[in-house]
């Protein structure tokens, strides 16, 4: 995580000519587990490993109207994964939903971005694709074209995918500052 944190470190002045404090915007790929894409800063995958697939200085393509000043960091996985609308939803992940080394890796780059750019870890600042999507009228809630971590498990409760991500976050922020 140190190298992810320098990298950070060095990107961090491309963002200040943005009015806003940066917003992070977590993703799956729709993928598969060894595949990342370039829309994302940042793609994570089944192992739990970190790759830069586009310069954090450059502007992501991955979420509607929300890209300049962000990062965009996905999960490699959820090839085939389906929703379907009602109550409660149902939902399938596919045969490569979110890994263990996947979240906990999210969680703790978020901690990282949280340390090196100064925001707090809550849903103003990091925020799943299927929560902005929510916001902006073409997700869950509305036509769910836009679901990415509504649910990291097929068996969590409905939109808990980013209370679980930033609760995790907050723990990994907690345990190192409590090593310093």
């Amino acid at each position: 995580m140190n190298d992810v944190r320098q990298m950070l470190a060095e990107a961090r002045p491309s963002f200040y000519q943005y009015p806003e404090p940066v917003k992070v915007y977590l993703h799956w790929t729709a993928g598969h587990y060894y595949t990342s894409f370039p829309e994302y800063h940042l793609c994570i995958d089944a192992d739990g490993e970190i790759i830069e697939s586009l310069p954090l200085t450059e502007i992501p393509t991955a979420t509607w109207h929300r890209n300049t000043g962000s990062i965009a960091i996905a999960l490699c996985c959820c090839a085939g994964a389906t929703a379907y609308q009602g109550n409660p939803y149902r939902v399938d992940l596919g045969e490569e939903p979110p890994t263990d080394a996947q979240i906990e890796a999210c969680a703790q780059l978020m901690a990282a971005i949280s340390d090196v750019f100064g925001i707090p870890i809550d849903a103003d600042h990091f925020m799943t694709h299927a929560e902005a999507a929510d916001l902006d009228g073409y997700g869950p809630a509305t036509t769910c074209e836009r679901w990415d971590l509504a649910v990291l498990n097929n068996d969590d409760d409905w939109m808990a995918g980013g209370d679980t991500l930033r609760g995790k976050a907050i723990f990994y922020q907690q345990q190192e500052a409590n090593n310093e």
